[in-house]
C-alpha cells in the first residue's frame, strides 16, 4: 500500500475449520451463501471444467482466456484446471464471474506459477501508472472464488531505480467467501492484498496451508481474513538490508481484520528486524479501526521484542493488535508493548468467529 497519511464475551469456543478436508486440499467444495440469479440475457449453464495448458493440450493457453470464457453471472461452479507451467500474464476475475475454482493439476503449489512484474509506479500504456491495487498479477473481484495448488508471483525488481513507487502485488482479492488453499503468494512489498469491495462490505477470506513471502506490509487490506497453518516468510530488501512489517490491516470499524493462527513466521533476515504489523489508515481515514491478532503461532527471532508499531501518524495502541499463546524466540510475555488476549477473550477469536456463519467445507 502507498505509505501516505496513509469485550470480551464468554461463550463456547467454536471448532477450528482447519480440521476439515480444507486443510488437506483434497475434495474441497465451497458452499456459497447464495448463487447468482441468471437473467434472460445470461447463460444458465457453463462448462464445468476449462483446461489451461501452455503446450496447447487444453482448451486455452492462458489463464485469462479461460476466465474470459466463463459466462457472466454464472450460477454454478466453473473449475479452471491449470496444467504445470509458468504463465507470464496478468489475470482479472471480474465481479460478475463468481463461483470460479482456479486449481493446479498437481498437489504442489510450485508446479503452476502465474507471474508478472508490474509495480505501483510502472507506467501504463495509456498514461499514468498502475497504482498499488492495479499492480496485481492476479486480481479477484468476484465472490465465491477458490484457488488451490498454484502460486501467484510478482517479480518486480525493487532495485529498479527508474520506479520510485515499488509496491508490487502478487494477488489481490476484493470479494467475499474467498478460499486460498495450498497456494503461494510471493513478492517483496505489498505481496498479498486481501480487500473487500468497499469499506461497508464484508470480504471474508480463508487462507490455509499457504506460503506467503515479502518484506514491507506484505499482507494488507481491509478483508476479514484468516491465515491458518501457513508459512509466512520474511525476506530482505533489494539492497540486502533487513527490516519490514508483516501485516498492515485497514479494517473498517465494527468489522474483523486479520487473524493469524497455527502458523509460523520466519526468514533469513536479521534478528529483531521485523514488526508483526502496523495500522494502515488508508487515505488518512481516522474512522478505520485496523485489527490484527496473532495467536498459536511460532515466531522466529526476526520479530522485534516490541512487535507492533505506528504508521503515518496513527498509533497502533489506538487500534486492535494483540497476541495469544505464541511460541518461539520471537514471542514474549504480556506488557503494554505486547497486549495478550485472556483465555476468555481468545474463545471469541477463533476461525469460525471470523468467518461469520460461512464455513468452507468438504
Amino acid at each position: 500500500m502507498t505509505l501516505s497519511p496513509r469485550r470480551p464475551r464468554r461463550r463456547r469456543p467454536a471448532p477450528l475449520i482447519g480440521s476439515l478436508a480444507l486443510a488437506t486440499g483434497v475434495g474441497l467444495v465451497v458452499a456459497p451463501a447464495h448463487a447468482a440469479t441468471p437473467t434472460a440475457d445470461t447463460p444458465t449453464t457453463a462448462a464445468a471444467t476449462l483446461v489451461v495448458a501452455k503446450d496447447g493440450s487444453g482448451a486455452h493457453t492462458t489463464v485469462q482466456a479461460a476466465v474470459d470464457a466463463v459466462p457472466a453471472n454464472n450460477p454454478s461452479t466453473v473449475t479452471i484446471s491449470v496444467k504445470p507451467g509458468t504463465y507470464r500474464e496478468t489475470v482479472k476475475v471480474p465481479a460478475n464471474k463468481p463461483h470460479i475454482r482456479l486449481v493446479g493439476t498437481t498437489s504442489s503449489k510450485n508446479d503452476v506459477t502465474i507471474v508478472y512484474n508490474n509495480a505501483s509506479g510502472t507506467p501504463k500504456p495509456g498514461g499514468g501508472t498502475y497504482g498499488t491495487s492495479g499492480s496485481a498479477t492476479v486480481a479477484v473481484e468476484a465472490d465465491d472464488f477458490q484457488a488451490r495448488n498454484l502460486q501467484f508471483v510478482n517479480d518486480f525488481n525493487e532495485g529498479n531505480t527508474s520506479i520510485t513507487d515499488k509496491q508490487a502485488v502478487a494477488l489481490r482479492t476484493a470479494g467475499d467467501r474467498i478460499v486460498l488453499d495450498n497456494i503461494g503468494a510471493v513478492g517483496d512489498q505489498d505481496t498479498l492484498l486481501l480487500d473487500s469491495a468497499s469499506k461497508d462490505k464484508v470480504g471474508r477470506v480463508y487462507v490455509n496451508n499457504a506460503w506467503i513471502q515479502g518484506n514491507v506490509d506484505f499482507i494488507f487490506g481491509r478483508a476479514s481474513a484468516v491465515i491458518n497453518k501457513s508459512a509466512i516468510r520474511l525476506v530482505k530488501r533489494y539492497d540486502g538490508s533487513s527490516g519490514g512489517y508483516v501485516a498492515a490491516p485497514s479494517t473498517a470499524a465494527g468489522k474483523k481484520g486479520f487473524l493469524f493462527i497455527n502458523s509460523n513466521i520466519t526468514g533469513d533476515v536479521s534478528s529483531r528486524s521485523f514488526s508483526l504489523g502496523r495500522p494502515w489508515h488508508a487515505g488518512g481515514d481516522a474512522s478505520l479501526d485496523p485489527q490484527a491478532i496473532v495467536r498459536n503461532t511460532d515466531l522466529s527471532a526476526a520479530i522485534k521484542t516490541t512487535p507492533w508499531t505506528d504508521m503515518s501518524g496513527f498509533s497502533w495502541k489506538d487500534d486492535r493488535f494483540s497476541e495469544y499463546k505464541n511460541t518461539g524466540a520471537g514471542s514474549g510475555a504480556a506488557s503494554t508493548d505486547r497486549p495478550q488476549l485472556t483465555d476468555a477473550q481468545a474463545a471469541d477469536y477463533e476461525i469460525a468467529d471470523w468467518l461469520g456463519g460461512w464455513q468452507p467445507s468438504s
